[in-house]
């Protein structure tokens, strides 16, 4: 005779009883304290100690630390990235021949919209040390978030400044976006060397001034 045997699943770990925490509310900690203390200085405990909760939401909701700070920098990356394919598909479907200041100011306006908020902010900060990140995780991020918005928006410069090579573009891209990573962040010493001018973070950052400073250094003469 056959014997049937039920009810003997195993139970996966469920949410802890009592917490009414949202995966929200740990991204928004968890941006802030890797923007102030890195990857490498964050810690799971840090983050529920800054929530009010226990390690084990953390570990139910992501896993690890690797995890979660996977999904802290995809879920801003990948709103700028789709905001910036948008910007560029809006230039190329008014003209087949985009204006540089056009590309630069679609490409920026995204990351500057993040200055107008806390969380916004930290995640400037977090992305503009995401080099002194482990390699692996960091290179590994940059290419899914952002490889497909840069490189069409190095084709259309491309396309605009056709006196330049396909590798002076990419430099100069590299350029523009180690520039508005330092400065957008707030890493500079502005409000230390011009305080009587500094009566709120971000006074210097006006778009247009910053797309025609990125859009000179992007039509500049070749010296190659």
């Amino acid at each position: 005779m056959m014997v049937e045997i039920v009810g003997q699943r195993r139970k996966r770990p469920g949410r802890p009883e009592g917490q009414t925490h949202s995966r929200e509310d740990i991204l928004d900690a968890s941006e802030i304290l890797f923007a102030e203390l890195g990857y490498a200085g964050t810690s799971l405990r840090y983050v529920a100690e800054r929530v009010d909760i226990t390690t084990a939401l953390i570990t139910y909701y992501f896993g690890s630390k690797e995890n979660l700070f996977r999904e802290v920098f995809l879920r801003k990356g990948r709103e700028i990235a789709k905001s910036r394919m948008q910007g560029l598909a809006a230039i190329l479907a008014e003209t087949d021949a985009p204006q540089v200041e056009d590309l630069v100011r679609a490409f920026l306006a995204p990351s500057i919209k993040l200055r107008e908020t806390r969380q916004g902010l930290a995640f400037l900060r977090l992305h503009s040390r995401l080099h002194m990140e482990p390699e692996a995780l960091s290179y590994e991020l940059r290419r899914e978030v952002y490889d497909e918005s840069t490189r069409a928006y190095a084709t259309a410069f491309l396309a605009a400044l056709p006196e330049l090579t396909e590798a002076t573009v990419y430099r100069r891209m590299s350029l523009m976006i180690g520039a508005y990573l330092y400065a957008f962040s707030d890493t500079n010493r502005l409000e230390e060397l011009v305080p009587e001018q500094s009566p709120t973070p971000g006074i210097f950052y006006d778009l247009d001034e910053i797309v025609a400073f990125a859009s000179a250094g992007m039509r500049a003469k070749s010296v190659a």
